[in-house]
């Protein structure tokens, strides 16, 4: 989930209000809306999602090529880092708010330039991706991570600047009255992307999947490589951004008759977040935020990767997603009615127990998976009941994102709604983050080995060289503790012993006057807020 900047504003004599925008993240307008006069541009703007949502599921696509090539669990953590720039995009926002071409355009000014350079670095990787991947290699030739690492790095990092940029476009890019489409656009285009760029890539990438569903002859390779894909992405964000500067005008806010959040330039706004950070409930709520979500980490970072040791194929994997799209459009709208009112987060701690007692039942699956699964074939079973778990796992997901979401719409101080919305989605999402890329450094760590060929002294196995060795003595690596389920036992405990703790944080937190949230002081003279930082 990527964080959002979000604006807002109080315009007196219009319908936009501060309070509605800081609840839903983008001006709530009580005209009826009508997208007569803004179809191509509620097109366009989910097109620019989209476009944002590819880099993203290619990500995610990457650790399972990584894992098939035998890379070590710590090669792994290296590579999440890739994940990092949509959390962490906070810290150069205000750059790309502050600093443009008013001639043109706010926005243009950084759009244009991030998507001809991702379509460029698309079209540069497809020619060397394979190549660090180690695909069609001998055994010999491993991926290169630190240049993977590198290279997705960058092109998230202008993804998530694209993204700044259009979220900033979409609240002048649709009139007033049709302002409330932009998060659809958002929410349902950047997941259409993740899709393109995860499932449906992995699935027609896969020679297997193909042949069994889409082809009456058998062939060795899929319908799509890895560098075709790139390299006809890149074309797309080249060609789309050509036609998107030299046709696509840019409205200001006053020809929308928006007002946004009040401008306070590069150095104010930094300024800001850090007198906002000041805050008691704040720094509560921040040390809240980093570490609730350690006790599911092993769960979520490296189970996954796991069942791809354990047999399980990718691209049956990656497809697991297809029949869960409608589940995740269901569960936010059933579970919000039960986040409104002034504990929100009640939700929250109800879910906590749940979610960490499925990390459990994930490490069991795990460990059934060799058993049952045999030369790539799933039992039709054992489909069924990975998918009811993962379905039940996404209702304790989302319950506490949702919980989450609707806890930071009713603290954050309206007056800046903007800039603390994204101070909180940043402490939320690296609160994912690091954990995650923690568990995966430190499977190997916890993991024992030893190889069989008699032979080899002293071989452990751990990483990818000791590896070859043993296997090209003749010999195997047999596992006596498989890091993962430490991991697994030591993050549950973790998990219960955090709950125990924080749940009564969270109930102080929900109690505290809204007055204790503010950072800024309001005055009112006649039309205008002025707005006066701490």
């Amino acid at each position: 989930m990527s964080t959002r900047k979000r604006t807002g504003g109080d315009v007196r004599d219009s319908s936009i209000t501060l309070e509605d925008s800081h609840r839903t993240g983008t001006p709530r307008v009580e005209e009826i809306s009508d997208m007569k006069g803004d179809e191509w541009n509620i097109a366009i703007l989910f097109f620019l999602y989209v476009l944002q949502g590819i880099p993203l599921g290619l990500s995610s696509a990457i650790p399972m090529y990584l894992q098939n090539r035998g890379v070590s669990y710590r090669q792994q953590a290296q590579f999440s880092f890739v994940h990092w720039p949509f959390s962490v995009k906070l810290l150069w926002a205000p750059v790309v708010d502050s600093l443009f071409s008013a001639r043109f355009g706010r926005r243009k000014s950084w759009l244009i330039p991030a998507q001809y350079l991702i379509g460029f670095f698309m079209i540069f990787l497809s020619g060397k991706v394979e190549d660090w991947l180690g695909i069609d290699h001998s055994i010999t030739h491993t991926p290169n991570i630190a240049i993977l690492t590198f290279c997705f790095f960058c092109l998230n990092f202008l993804a998530a600047t694209q993204d700044i940029a259009v979220d900033g476009w979409a609240l002048t890019m649709l009139q007033r009255r049709n302002v409330g489409h932009a998060s659809t656009c958002n929410s349902v285009g950047q997941t259409a992307g993740y899709f393109l760029g995860y499932v449906i890539f992995v699935g027609l990438e896969s020679a297997e999947f193909c042949n069994a569903y889409l082809r009456k002859d058998p062939l060795p390779h899929g319908i799509v490589t890895l560098p075709g894909f790139l390299y006809f992405w890149g074309i797309v964000f080249l060609l789309s951004t050509t036609l998107i500067a030299v046709f696509k005008k840019e409205y200001s806010s006053t020809e929308r008759l928006i007002e946004a959040e009040p401008y306070l330039g590069v150095a104010q706004t930094y300024r800001l977040l850090w007198n906002i950070t000041r805050l008691p409930s704040i720094r509560t709520t921040a040390i809240i935020l980093l570490t609730s979500k350690v006790g599911f980490s092993a769960c979520d970072a490296v189970t996954s990767l796991k069942m791809i040791d354990a047999g399980f194929p990718k691209e049956k994997l990656a497809l697991m997603a297809v029949p869960l799209v409608p589940l995740q459009i269901i569960l936010p709208l059933a579970i919000s009615k039960y986040t409104v009112g002034p504990r929100p987060m009640n939700i929250y701690i109800s879910a906590f127990p749940y979610r960490l007692l499925f990390s459990i039942v994930a490490a069991g699956l795990v460990w059934i998976t060799p058993f049952v699964i045999q030369n790539g074939n799933i039992p039709i079973y054992y489909y069924v009941a990975l998918i009811l778990i993962y379905s039940l796992h996404q209702v304790t997901l989302y319950s506490m994102f949702v919980a989450v979401m609707a806890f930071f719409a009713r603290i954050s101080d309206p007056a800046v709604g903007g800039t603390y919305m994204t101070l909180l989605n940043t402490l939320s999402n690296l609160g994912g983050n690091w954990p995650g890329t923690l568990a995966l450094w430190m499977v190997d760590s916890l993991t024992f080995k030893q190889c069989s060929a008699p032979s080899i002294q002293n071989n452990t196995c751990i990483t990818t060289q000791e590896t070859e060795a043993c296997l090209k003595a003749g010999g195997s690596c047999t596992t006596f503790v498989d890091g993962y389920f430490v991991e697994t036992t030591l993050c549950t405990v973790i998990g219960w012993l955090w709950f125990q703790w924080g749940r009564r944080k969270i109930n102080e937190l929900q109690v505290k006057d809204h007055r204790e949230w503010q950072v800024v002081q309001r005055r009112k003279d006649e039309k205008l807020w002025h707005i006066t930082i701490l």
